[in-house]
C-alpha cells in the first residue's frame, strides 16, 4: 500500500543537514504483528529562492550528514535564480539507510520541498 508523502518545506542553511530519511527504529506493531521497513519514492523536488540574487544548492543521496563526491543528487552547485525555483522530476527510491543531505550557498534563502510516496517493504 502506498501513501502520499507529505514533507513540510525546509529552509536550507549554509551547513550540510539531513533533509529526508525514512528509518523507523521499531518495527513491532500490535501483538503478533511486525511490519516491514518503510521506503520513500521521490518523484519531485523543488528548491525555491526568496532572495534577489542567484544562490547555489547542494544536495546528496547517501549516508547521514554526508556530502561525498559521486553521491550528488539531484543538484551539485546548481544556481537557483533570484525569486524563482528549480524542479527535479523523476523516480528515486530511498531506503532506511539513505539520507538526502543538503545546504544552500547562502543560509536561509532557499526552501526545499519533496513529493512522492511512502511504502512498506515486502
Amino acid at each position: 500500500m502506498s501513501k502520499t508523502l507529505n514533507v513540510e518545506p525546509q529552509l536550507l542553511t549554509g551547513s550540510y543537514a539531513n533533509l529526508l530519511n525514512c528509518d523507523v527504529t521499531s518495527m513491532s506493531g500490535p501483538v503478533g504483528l511486525t511490519i516491514g521497513q518503510p521506503y520513500l519514492t521521490i518523484t519531485h523536488v523543488r528548491v525555491t529562492n526568496n532572495s534577489n540574487v542567484g544562490v547555489p544548492v547542494y544536495m546528496f543521496k547517501g549516508g547521514s550528514g554526508a556530502s561525498v563526491a559521486g553521491t550528488e543528487w539531484p543538484w551539485a552547485g546548481k544556481i537557483v535564480p533570484a525569486n524563482d525555483a528549480i524542479d527535479w522530476f523523476g523516480t528515486a527510491r530511498l531506503d532506511a539507510a539513505d539520507f538526502v543531505v543538503g545546504k544552500a550557498g547562502t543560509a536561509s534563502v532557499l526552501t526545499v520541498t519533496f513529493e512522492g510516496t511512502i511504502d512498506i517493504s515486502g
